[in-house]
């Protein structure tokens, strides 16, 4: 989920093309939930399964859509989540449970033939494994992609890589990324194309777009620190929904007369088990971890293993390691430690 900025917030659409030979850190566990979330059958809401009853669509969306986007001339890093701060934990039950009510309202839908209905539960009811994140980053180095396992949060570890000069943008939904201080973002990479417009038969071209933190900044007239305390008002993963009454237009104008952080707060009614001090801080200054750039080689052969083990047509997967084989995987400069 995260902040969401839209109202105030606008990026510059890209071409694809406008990407080639720029290296993107890509939020995993945000591409692999929309992966989860869109890749499913249309009239039961099922995620694509194996005969092993094996969920596979991250591992589908991981390897067709990586793969075209290769093809495009970009280098991609694969950021993994690691342990979220302790004050998230009211937002992962809460996700828990939002996802208990999907199912239920899911069952109905199928009883009474709703295909919308379907499709809109069903998404709601994706969830991310141990397993799945172990075959993702599997998958992933088999492509000769490298992946990052971040200490904390993905999007704060993807800023580090962004402002240290080892990636050129953060890749993600989440406006979360300029708020951990990430200097360049891109939305939509990989969901880029036509999508269903929700609750329609109508369907809408999502294209690339990027952020840059200062010229964000410069627009709304606020500092990092006050788009921060703006990202808590409106709310955060860490005070979901935030504060009451409080949008995004209303949040910029209290930053705007309280500038620092006491005044700010001190004039809305703050109903969250956290102090707003504790998760500015965390946005501040995250745990990130120092890592240098190495080389991963591709392995084709364990590539077509793990996605022939899950049922994939081994000549679409044959197709496709030959359009990998093509853009150089294994022969450029990439990220190789999984942070412990």
């Amino acid at each position: 989920m995260g902040v969401n900025l839209s109202d105030i917030v606008s990026g510059k659409p890209l071409e694809i093309s406008d990407l080639k030979g720029r290296t993107i850190a890509i939020d995993a566990y945000n591409s692999l939930y929309q992966f989860l979330s869109i890749i499913r059958d249309r009239f039961t809401g099922e995620p694509l399964k194996d005969s092993k009853g094996r969920t596979t669509s991250h591992l589908s969306g991981l390897f067709y859509r990586t793969t075209k986007l290769l093809e495009n001339g970009m280098n991609l890093v694969y950021v993994f989540d690691g342990e979220p701060p302790k004050f998230k934990r009211k937002t992962v039950e809460s996700r828990q449970a939002i996802r208990k009510e999907a199912r239920e309202k899911l069952e109905l839908a199928r009883k009474e033939g709703d295909v919308e209905g379907i499709r809109r539960y069903a998404q709601a009811t994706s969830k991310l494994t141990d397993e799945m994140v172990r075959e993702s980053k599997d998958l992933l180095l088999s492509m000769g992609i490298p992946v990052v396992q971040a200490p904390s949060e993905g999007e704060a570890q993807s800023a580090w890589l962004v402002n240290s000069g080892k990636v050129w943008a953060s890749g993600s939904q989440d406006w979360d990324s300029l708020l951990f201080g990430a200097s360049r973002m891109v939305k939509n990479l990989t969901i880029t194309g036509r999508r269903k417009v929700p609750r329609k038969e109508d369907y809408v071209e999502i294209r690339p777009e990027m952020i840059e933190l200062d010229r964000v900044l410069s627009q709304l007239g606020v500092d990092r620190e006050r788009l921060i305390m703006i990202g808590i008002l409106i709310g955060t993963d860490y005070n979901p929904k935030g504060v009451k009454g409080i949008g995004p237009k209303s949040a910029l104008k209290l930053v705007r007369e309280g500038r620092s952080l006491e005044r700010v707060f001190s004039k809305v009614e703050w109903d969250f088990e956290t102090p707003p001090g504790e998760i500015f801080e965390f946005f501040k200054n995250p745990p990130v971890e120092e890592c240098e750039i190495g080389s991963v080689q591709a392995d084709f052969g364990k590539l077509k293993e793990i996605m022939l083990d899950h049922d994939f047509s081994g000549e679409r997967v044959d197709k496709t390691i030959e359009r990998l084989r093509k853009t150089g995987r294994g022969k450029q400069g990439s990220l190789q430690a999984w942070f412990k």
